[in-house]
């Protein structure tokens, strides 16, 4: 696989993906699954690596590109990696400037309500495995309640969940 198509399909999986590890189903679907480039446990291997070193999840596509094309692969997968960062510059600019009109101000609001929407759905199934107990789920309704509710600051109201989660293993509440 050239360096190039290795460029584009990394920098498709990271453009439309929302966070680091979003865009892994997208890497497996192209490169192990259609192209045969790259194995299961490369992709895990990849993975791995990029979890266990400083930086952004997404890493991962660099180490991909490595597996799959050598050096010049992994630059590729640098290079897809920041991409999108290097491309939200003129956009922000250029939003930033045509927000006067109706239709960019539409365009934005779509924008921040489908990446809401994305995360939303990315959240309830971790929210659900991560919540079963009935304490757990109080606690994360109080908590985003005071958030919404009052100006108390995030940290604030973080440690006091982590507080109350001690406090209710601690008398042996089910968590």
């Amino acid at each position: 696989m050239s360096a190039g198509l290795l460029y584009l399909l990394l920098l498709k999986a990271t453009l439309i993906s929302f966070s680091g590890l979003s865009s892994m189903p997208v890497v497996r679907d192209e490169l192990v699954v259609q192209y045969g480039v790259l194995s299961d446990s490369q992709l895990n291997a990849a993975v791995a690596l990029a979890r266990a070193a400083p930086g952004p999840f997404g890493g991962y596509v660099i180490s991909v590109g490595y597996f799959v094309g050598g050096v010049a692969g992994g630059i590729a997968g640098w290079l897809a990696l920041i991409t999108p960062a290097l491309l939200a510059i003129p956009l922000t600019h250029y939003v930033a400037r045509s927000t006067a009109h109706p239709r960019a101000r539409s365009i934005v609001g779509a924008v921040v309500v489908a990446s809401a929407a994305l995360i939303l759905v990315a959240t309830v199934p971790i929210a659900m495995q991560a919540l079963g107990a009935p304490a757990l789920i109080f606690i994360a309704i109080a908590s985003t309640l005071v958030l919404i509710a009052t100006g108390v600051e995030t940290v604030w109201v973080v440690a006091t969940a982590a507080a109350a989660g001690l406090f209710a293993a601690w008398f042996g509440v089910p968590l």
